[in-house]
């Protein structure tokens, strides 16, 4: 799509501001049913339209981004643009700075149509967790579009951006695309510079391309990736073109299965991924049956590790460096602030009103799981829990290239149905979670509908080899075409 778009505007059969003022009038049309933007930024995009019209009226060499419209999950900043990462508490910020996914685009000359709606921090399975309210599935508005990422995905798929930037801490870019049937990849942890995303656990998290096919994934990667100088955990990786890869060629490939993770889907659930796994043999990849013993434990690991994390990392929201007092909360009741009211009191009152109640709990869970006595109980086990996953996976990829799961045990839930029960919510993560603890990038593309909704299967792959990740996810892609 991003290609097509490319050879229209350098054909000049249609121009970088008619492309852009085209999807503003998708958005007004269709968002006011889906939500998934929280703020447009139509000025900037508009600016940034009119400078890729003149290089080509000048007739200067345009690169592949240039003039194409995206979407940016609002927990990464933009230079003067508001970031909420949809929570009260940043209602009024303003990003002084660009996150280096944004540099990195801005150069490449993409243009930003605006801010997604997404769960409050990104702690959530379904965007209900947003302070602005809840995200609709395109495919079909009663059910949520997944999260944390469910505004970019939605955006996605609902044309409302050709691509679209997310955040994946534990399957939130992964599990929303699957849910609204399109491509999302989760790279390699480091191998994206993470300087300028608002940080939900800081072992956990990377940033990743959301988009309708795997080449437009291979192309907004080869532009956000690369070494990064402001992000201490950036990866001495070289950028590279990673639409070379693309050869549609998976002869020889082993890819890994793990029967235990079939076992939990329901029948049509399971017939979906068979289905896929059927293409891949007719494409001549091997498939090869692995286990994976210790990722059993992945989800109670990741339900201690990140909310650790969270704990220490929301700690600066308090009302006086970061984040609105409590006094500027139209909510509240402090109209008149008592003039003995402590620090402390500041503090607690401005996280009272400004933060959710799904960031709360997990800022509670990991206070007391770092807590005096439980530290050893808790965290430290589950580091050398996550310690034994990764072997898991280095002696898996010692038989395969690629392990192939579902990516969500369903599709798509209504609105309001798991939000009584966390666990049931928490569940919808027990696929993607393993890629996180571990670090290793994976993908989720579309496969067989189920339920007559869309239904997403992921590709793992090993470390820093998103090549191998990519190549297989367009083969399966383009043995449809």
């Amino acid at each position: 799509m991003i290609r097509d778009l490319h050879e229209k505007l350098i054909n000049k059969e249609i121009s970088a501001v008619q492309l852009a003022e085209e999807y503003f009038a998708r958005i007004e049309e269709k968002d006011k049913n889906v939500f998934a933007f929280l703020t447009l930024t139509k000025e900037l995009a508009m600016a940034q339209a009119r400078a890729v019209d003149a290089k080509i009226a000048a007739g200067e060499e345009i690169g592949i981004l240039e003039g194409i419209p995206g979407a940016i999950k609002d927990n990464l900043c933009v230079a003067g643009v508001r970031a909420t990462a949809a929570s009260k508490i940043l209602d009024n910020y303003i990003a002084p700075y660009d996150a280096t996914v944004i540099k990195n685009l801005q150069e490449a000359g993409a243009i930003i149509l605006g801010k997604t709606n997404m769960d409050e921090f990104a702690m959530g399975s379904s965007t209900e967790h947003s302070a602005y309210g809840p995200t609709k599935n395109p495919a079909d508005t009663e059910r949520v579009p997944g999260g944390s990422s469910g505004g970019s995905a939605a955006a996605v798929a609902a044309s409302e951006a050709v691509w679209a930037l997310g955040t994946d801490t534990g399957g939130s870019i992964r599990q929303p695309v699957s849910f609204c049937g399109v491509v999302g990849l989760k790279p390699t942890y480091g191998r994206v510079s993470r300087y300028g995303a608002i940080a939900m656990a800081s072992s956990l998290d990377q940033i990743g391309p959301i988009t309708k096919t795997v080449e437009d994934a291979a192309i907004i990667l080869s532009t956000i990736s690369g070494e990064d100088k402001m992000d201490g955990t950036s990866a001495q990786s070289p950028a590279k073109d990673y639409t070379k890869y693309l050869t549609g060629e998976v002869v020889g490939l082993k890819i890994g299965i793990v029967k235990e993770y079939l076992a939990g889907l329901n029948d049509q659930g399971r017939e979906s991924i068979e289905k896929v796994i059927e293409i891949y043999k007719k494409l001549g990849a091997e498939m090869v049956e692995i286990e994976l013993p210790y990722a059993k434990y992945a989800l109670p690991v990741y339900y201690i590790i990140m909310p650790c994390e969270v704990s220490s990392n929301l700690a600066r929201f308090d009302g006086i460096k970061y984040g609105m007092r409590a006094e500027d909360h139209k909510d509240t009741v402090l109209d008149v602030v008592p003039e003995d009211r402590t620090l402390i009191e500041t503090y607690l009152d401005s996280r009272k009103y400004g933060l959710g109640a799904e960031v709360k709990k997990r800022i509670m869970l990991g206070t007391y799981a770092l807590s005096s006595g439980y530290y050893d109980a808790y965290y430290l086990r589950a580091q050398k829990v996550r310690t034994l996953i990764k072997k898991d996976f280095e002696k898996a990829f010692e038989t395969v290239d690629l392990i192939l799961t579902p990516t969500t045990p369903s599709p798509a839930f209504k609105i309001g149905e798991k939000t009584e029960d966390p666990l049931e919510m928490y569940l919808a993560d027990v696929f993607t979670i393993t890629a996180n603890i571990v670090g290793v990038p994976a993908i989720s593309v579309p496969g067989p509908k189920v339920d007559n909704l869309p239904f997403g299967f992921q590709l793992m792959g090993k470390w820093f080899d998103e090549e191998n990740l990519l190549r297989a996810a367009h083969a399966y892609e383009t043995s449809f075409k």
